[in-house]
């Protein structure tokens, strides 16, 4: 994790970038202007986020965040990019949530101005936990925190999937059900089958994700619970923090209807991904941090849903997440970065604990 290259992310020019965003403002905002625009280096490989001020004598410079669908050229990591769909999707959880969506200002739908869609939205500021090097490595602003802000921010944050889960009215949330002929847990299954189809499409298989496919079969819940809007990409990396309280919900890309479990098991494993990584170099990590049965047991508490068949979306997470990294590793052969191994898992980082909960023994 240390020393393996950084994958790239982007492929576009950050100054053409910037003076294309600047004639587009000004359509916007006649006599803006887009300035001190960077690209933060923890831009995802996904959608493209970039960070500017607006100068303008009404309003006063305001802070700013572009998110920006992934240049179609550069072997995404996703199939398509739904921009309207995140607008959307925030929209609505700040209309009908408590919950800290920073606010969105305008929606390009049309990919000329900047070569793809985007939406502005306004910048939040605080502290990210981060992924690279992970928070939970020795010198991290949460590592180095007492447990009693640790465990403030971990109420917090579960406090956020509690009250999405309840607050947003699913009526309202329709345009994000994924179709199918199944239920909510049966579409979104299908949706990552599909997935993992499109990232191996002429390319090696990988027996450990068609695996934990099977024992995901084996494991199906026997009553599935009513879907609610999933924030989809549900971990502690996508909040900004003031101190130790969330002030903004970042990353609604994955946002869909499925049951609770599946944001719950998203967040566990996460975490876990980034401990176990922490823990493989040698370092302690954050064993007691966000652990399973402590999130299932705030979650509890604060809705009245007790948490069901966690392995089996623990696994589900492990599994969804493989198969992104498993597109990353094949993004980074594209460009060169990294040559593809006889054994197309081991691109997998977390490939020893994902075959350990196909095998059942992880949680043991």
């Amino acid at each position: 994790m240390a020393t393996a290259p950084r994958p790239r992310t982007t492929t576009r020019d950050p100054e053409e970038l910037t003076r294309r965003l600047t004639s587009w403002l000004g359509t916007r905002l006649p006599g803006a202007k887009a300035v001190g625009v960077t690209v933060p280096a923890s831009n995802g490989m996904s959608s493209e986020t970039l960070l500017f001020d607006i100068e303008h004598p009404e309003p006063p410079l305001r802070a700013c965040a572009l998110r920006l669908a992934a240049d179609p050229a550069a072997y995404t990591v996703f199939p398509e990019y739904d921009m309207v769909r995140q607008y959307r999707t925030m929209r609505l959880v700040a209309d009908r949530s408590d919950l800290p969506v920073p606010k969105v200002l305008w929606l390009e739908e049309d990919p000329g101005p900047l070569g793809a869609p985007f939406f502005v939205m306004e910048r939040v500021a605080g502290r990210v936990p981060p992924d690279v090097m992970p928070y939970t490595y020795e010198g991290s602003w949460l590592h180095t925190a007492t447990d009693a802000q640790r465990e403030r921010l971990e109420a917090a944050s579960v406090a956020l999937l509690a009250r999405l889960h309840d607050q947003v009215p699913v009526a309202e949330a329709q345009f994000l059900a994924l179709p199918g002929e199944g239920d909510a847990l049966r579409n979104h299954v299908e949706a990552q089958h599909a997935y993992y189809a499109w990232v191996v499409d002429g390319l090696a298989r990988s027996p450990l994700i068609e695996a934990a496919f099977d024992r995901l079969t084996e494991l199906w819940p026997r009553e599935v619970g009513e879907p609610v809007l999933n924030w989809g990409d549900a971990r502690i990396g996508n909040v900004v923090y003031d101190g130790f309280d969330p002030v903004a919900v970042l990353d609604w890309e994955m946002a869909a209807l499925a049951p609770r479990e599946v944001d719950l098991g998203w967040t566990v494993y996460l975490h876990r991904f980034f401990h176990d990584l922490t823990a493989a170099s040698g370092q302690r990590g954050l064993p007691g941090f966000l652990r399973r049965d402590r999130v299932e047991a705030r979650y509890a508490r604060l809705t009245g849903h007790t948490p069901r068949d966690m392995d089996f979306y623990t696994l589900y997470a492990a599994l969804r997440h493989a198969i992104v990294m498993l597109r990353v590793a094949y993004r980074q052969a594209y460009f060169r970065e990294v040559a593809v191994p006889p054994d197309p898992d081991t691109l997998i980082l977390h490939h020893g604990s994902l075959r350990a909960m196909v095998q059942g023994s992880y949680w043991d």
